[in-house]
Parts: C-alpha cells; sequence; structure tokens
C-alpha cells in the first residue's frame, strides 16, 4: 500500500516523529557534554579571577591575555589563598566560593527571608593580600559581569569586565585593556563612607591620573553601558563593605 506523503496524516506522523528524534539527540548531546561545559565553565571564571588579580600572560601594552585552560588550575590553587562565603554577619569558608551563581543568589534575595550568599575569593600577590568581588548587572542589550580585586581599604588592584552583547566598538569595550586598566587605584571608601565608582563624561582626567575622584573615564557612545557598569559596582560591592569596615578595626 502507498504512503499518501501529501496528506495530513502523513505530514503530523513525520513532524512528531522528527521532534522526537531531534529531541533525544539534542537531550543525549547536553547530558554528554555537561561535564565538558562545567569544566570549561569553571576554568574560565578561575581565569577571570586571575586577571583581575593581574594575574595573566599579557605582553604588550593592549593585550587582554588569560593564563591558559591546562594551567589556570594550578595558578587559581596558587594565588588564591582562601574563599568565603558571607551570609550576614556569618562568614565560612568554602573552597567553591567561586562558584557561587551570583544571579541565582540576587533572585533568592528577592524573596523575604532570604539572606543572600556573597562569594569572596582571598589571595596573595606579590606579598599584598588580595579580595576578589564577583559583579553582575545590566547594560544596553544584556547582561554585564565580571570580578573587581582589591585591597583590604577597598582600593582596587585590578579588574576584569565582560559582557553578553553590548555593541562591538561601543560597549562591548568594557572588556578592552585601556578601559579595566583605568579602575586600578580608584578606591570605593572616602573615609568610612562608600562612594561607588563613577563612569563619567568629561571629567578632565582623560588619562584618570587623579585617583581620588571617585571616577574614571567614559566610554565614547557607550553611555549606557558606562553607566550599567557604574550602577554594577555600586550595587554589588556595598553589599560587602560591613565585611570590610570590620577588617580595618
Amino acid at each position: 500500500m502507498a504512503v499518501n506523503k501529501d496528506s495530513n496524516r502523513y505530514t503530523i506522523l513525520f513532524s512528531i516523529i522528527m521532534v522526537v528524534v531531534v529531541g533525544g539527540l539534542l537531550s543525549f548531546f547536553a547530558t554528554s557534554l555537561k561535564p565538558l561545559i562545567t569544566v570549561n565553565m569553571e576554568a574560565e571564571k578561575q581565569q577571570n579571577i586571575l586577571y583581575a588579580m593581574n594575574v595573566n600572560d599579557n605582553e604588550g601594552a593592549g593585550d587582554v591575555t588569560f593564563i591558559p585552560t591546562d594551567k589556570v588550575g594550578e595558578k587559581f590553587n596558587t594565588y588564591v589563598t582562601k574563599q568565603i562565603v558571607i551570609e550576614g554577619e556569618k562568614v565560612t569558608e568554602n573552597d567553591q566560593a567561586y562558584l557561587i551563581d551570583i544571579k541565582k543568589e540576587g533572585t533568592k534575595a528577592k524573596k523575604e527571608g532570604y539572606l543572600r550568599k556573597l562569594p569572596l575569593m582571598i589571595g596573595e600577590k606579590d606579598g599584598k593580600e588580595i579580595y576578589v568581588v564577583p559583579v553582575r548587572g545590566k547594560g544596553l542589550w544584556d547582561a554585564i559581569w565580571g570580578f573587581v580585586a582589591m585591597d583590604k581599604s577597598m582600593t582596587i588592584q585590578g579588574v576584569y569586565f565582560d559582557h553578553k552583547g553590548e555593541t562591538p566598538g561601543l560597549g562591548a569595550e568594557i572588556k578592552q585593556r585601556y578601559f579595566m586598566d583605568d579602575f586600578t587605584g580608584e578606591s570605593f571608601l572616602n573615609g568610612n563612607s562608600f562612594e561607588g565608582i563613577k563612569v563619567a563624561k568629561g571629567n578632565n582626567d582623560p588619562l584618570n591620573n587623579d585617583k581620588t575622584d571617585y571616577e574614571v573615564d567614559a566610554l565614547a557612545g557607550a553611555t549606557i553601558t558606562g553607566d550599567g557598569v557604574a550602577a554594577m559596582l555600586k550595587k554589588d560591592i556595598k553589599m560587602y563593605v560591613p565585611y570590610f569596615q570590620s577588617l580595618n578595626k
């Protein structure tokens, strides 16, 4: 008996079979690749944290070169000496703190009674203790995120920023060396008061030599992304102020 390939019944049956087959294949590959995806995600976070700590393979003035994936685990364990999770006044050690999803924590914190987990990585570079904080915010088109390395006075030692969908040549420049390097030496504190850091147009300091104005020079044509970076830093870094104040008592 010949099959009528032009019938609605045949079309529906064929569609169902294709959905089942393709869905099954996608599920199989997703399950099979999950361990590799997890390993790559962990390595990327380690690379970003180390970059903020100025542990990288940069050579030229404009380079943004990470520690290679096959070496990053060893380097991470060398430079990151301790990881903690802050929950209100409670501080606990957790050697997987860097993997805490701060986006999910932010969502959970909207529920009444939930105490947000704040991961903090503590390391040492050139004999100096460094504290690394993850940050996440919103740019012009989508998410922006990064890591900020500070000393105990909350003076920035280095940063790393990234984005999901900012405009190439404009907002996407937040992950370029010339922008990220401007943050080094800036402080979040004015005495005991938290200031934040503005990404400001026309701050009359294009070389960013003034480290006491709580500003860095804005990216040309990327005002909204720059505002997003400033808002991200203010929102997320401010949550760590009580911990840093306790270090300086």
